[in-house]
């Protein structure tokens, strides 16, 4: 492990002293109160993430240790305030960073009431959902799993659409109940192992000797059971097939940057999950219940896709296609290849660019028209000629369109699965056709053809504070798709060692006896 002073914590919480300091010094609703609270939002959010890039510059690739190592004594000795950062984790605080201020800028117009509870909100949140990726500590990852509900349960509840109340408690209700189970697990890796050290328990031993259970025989033993509370938790979040329905209610109802949240972070705190949890500590169980996550996966693929075919409103369309993309994640993840895991991990940060600038275009229109009914557009390039482009990237990038970020993780994801199971493979592919079918066909639905609507008539394209958040997301999703190279090798030594371990816990469980070519 690699000392980094406080620098992780800088990160971590900083957006909760911009919170603090809204919530002490800016008073009142009035306009000037309401533009204050959003200054000190976007210039903490600003500081945030150059605090991440500066992380990103001085993290060292070569070495798969934890780095920026921060560890005191908090609930006694075997309960710490631990933070690090490896190749894995440390591009999702980057993108969270980066995602915050697009956030608070998307935000700027469109919310006109308590702004300054919504500024205190999405800062908190920040601060939770970096800390995610940075705990080291069990009990610490938990907290900050959790209370990132709180602040999500209010922004969709509090500044949502009309089915606001129901959305947010139906998302509350999913995502606590999946994590009850890993609390449960959680305390039980505590009692065997003694530790909730994050880094000591990817190195534990545990059982995986068959137990009986009520009179059956569970296969994998204790890991079994400690991958399904886990698996509990992370499916829901992710979300995993049939775990899923939460999302598209919660999307449609939460405002735009709640949806850019939703889909740029939230979902891939699951996947990230898998990767932290589940391989490295539970392998004789992943080996065993891989079958599982590959058929969950493909259906999630194949009948979220043709669900998103049939979807009338943008925002679900959306959310749908997210499900669909979230599949080829898990799949690549326990494909346990380099290819799978590292298309898997693109394929998050991709679709955190990707699906986020798709709701950031639908807030664009829906301020104008305050509509997200697909019927009552059309014609736009007439009026709209710069958002017209700008949505033509993120349509093609969502269908896996080549020279897009869209098309690496896709491609590396379904590679990996040719080399596990073909049938997996060729199946997925399927959804490669249906991506496009409904991409394209929402484009033309709302991009071309006449100009008839009257409420279309005098809409405007994107102004300069739009295109300040939309041009740098175009420039990311083909950047990353002709040049995928920093967001692979800053992760490639930590993958190496994930899938070597998992492979030499698995040879001396006796399911691997092939040592050869380990990182293959």
């Amino acid at each position: 492990m690699i000392d980094g002073g406080i620098l992780l914590s800088a990160v971590t919480f900083l957006p909760l002293v911009g919170a603090f300091f809204i919530f002490a010094m800016v008073q009142g609703d009035d306009e000037a109160a309401q533009r204050n609270a959003r200054y000190v939002a976007l210039y903490t959010t600003i500081a945030t993430f150059a605090l991440s890039l500066f992380l990103w510059w001085n993290f060292d690739p070569s070495t798969a240790d934890f780095q920026f190592v921060e560890d005191y004594a908090w609930l006694g000795e075997n309960i710490r305030y631990k933070m690090g950062v490896d190749g894995i984790s440390v591009l999702f605080v980057v993108l969270t960073a980066f995602l915050m201020p697009i956030c608070i800028l998307a935000s700027w117009e469109s919310i006109g009431s308590r702004v300054k509870e919504y500024m205190i909100a999405f800062l908190v949140l920040e601060t939770l959902m970096i800390g995610v990726f940075c705990a080291l500590d069990l009990v610490l990852f938990y907290l900050f799993f959790e209370a990132g509900l709180i602040p999500m349960f209010l922004i969709i509840g509090v500044w949502g659409g009309k089915r606001r109340v129901y959305a947010s408690f139906k998302f509350f209700l999913y995502t606590l109940l999946g994590s009850v189970f890993m609390l449960l697990a959680i305390m039980a890796m505590y009692w065997h192992a003694g530790t909730t050290d994050i880094p000591t328990l990817m190195q534990a031993k545990f059982p995986f000797a068959p137990i009986d259970v009520f009179g059956f025989e569970i296969p994998g033993g204790m890991q079994t059971l400690l991958w399904f509370a886990f698996f509990a938790s992370f499916a829901v979040k992710m979300p995993m097939w049939p775990v899923h329905t939460w999302l598209p209610d919660a999307h449609v109802e939460a405002p735009t940057a709640g949806s850019v949240i939703l889909a740029g972070v939230l979902l891939k705190m699951g996947g990230y999950g898998f990767l932290r949890f589940s391989l490295p500590m539970f392998p004789v169980a992943s080996d065993l219940l891989a079958p599982l996550v590959f058929a969950m996966s493909v259906i999630a693929i194949i009948y979220t896709s043709l669900v998103a075919l049939a979807q009338e409103d943008i925002k679900k369309l959306i959310a749908y296609s997210s499900v669909a993309h979230m599949g080829f994640v898990t799949m690549g993840i326990f494909t346990v290849t380099v290819q799978g895991i590292q298309g898997g991990i693109f394929q998050m940060l991709s679709h955190g660019i990707i699906s986020s600038a798709l709701f950031l275009c639908v807030g664009v229109i829906y301020d104008r028209i305050h509509t997200r009914e697909i019927a009552a557009y059309g014609g736009l390039v007439e009026r709209m000629p710069v958002y017209a482009v700008c949505f033509m990237v993120f349509t093609m990038a969502n269908a896996g369109l080549p020279g897009t970020s869209g098309f690496v993780g896709e491609f590396l994801t379904l590679l990996a699965a040719f080399t596990v199971n073909t049938w997996v493979a060729a199946f997925a592919t399927i959804s490669v056709i249906l991506a496009a079918a409904y991409s394209l066909y929402l484009y033309r639905r709302i991009i071309f053809g006449k100009l008839e609507k009257s409420a279309l008539a005098n809409i405007v394209d994107m102004n300069r504070r739009e295109m300040s958040y939309i041009l740098p997301l175009v420039a990311l999703t083909i950047l990353f798709g002709f040049y995928p190279a920093p967001l692979i090798e800053i992760h490639d030594v930590s993958v190496q060692k994930l899938i070597t371990t998992y492979q030499q816990a698995l040879a001396e469980a006796g399911r691997l006896t092939d040592l050869a070519g380990l990182t293959q």
